[in-house]
């Protein structure tokens, strides 16, 4: 094997390996993950031809998962909202002031 075809060879794997990660992430067991903020690989160099398919359609699944993420804080803020009007409304039940010097 040529070192040219090896180096090729691993930056494909490399390659696999991060778009099997970010599979991972965005799979639907995306929302029980707590682990720590994404970290850009390195030293990668041009996405192989063969993966720029795979790699298009991770990409407009998870911009279809930032607008679902969107769409769901949106609510999220318009219930609390309402929440908060609501329990502006209500007047206080009883005794609001407490007269502590009798």
């Amino acid at each position: 094997m040529s070192p040219e075809l090896g180096t090729r060879d691993d930056a494909h794997a490399r390659w696999v390996a991060v778009l099997d990660q970010l599979e991972h992430d965005a799979g639907p067991s995306a929302d029980d993950v707590t682990g720590g903020a994404w970290v850009e690989p390195t030293g990668l160099g041009p996405i192989p031809r063969g993966l720029v398919g795979r790699a298009s359609r991770l990409l407009a699944a998870q911009r279809d998962r930032i607008t679902d993420l969107e769409a769901g804080r949106r609510s999220a803020g318009e219930h609390l909202g309402a929440l908060r009007a609501v329990d502006a409304t209500r007047e206080p039940r009883g005794s609001v002031y407490l007269d502590a010097s009798a």
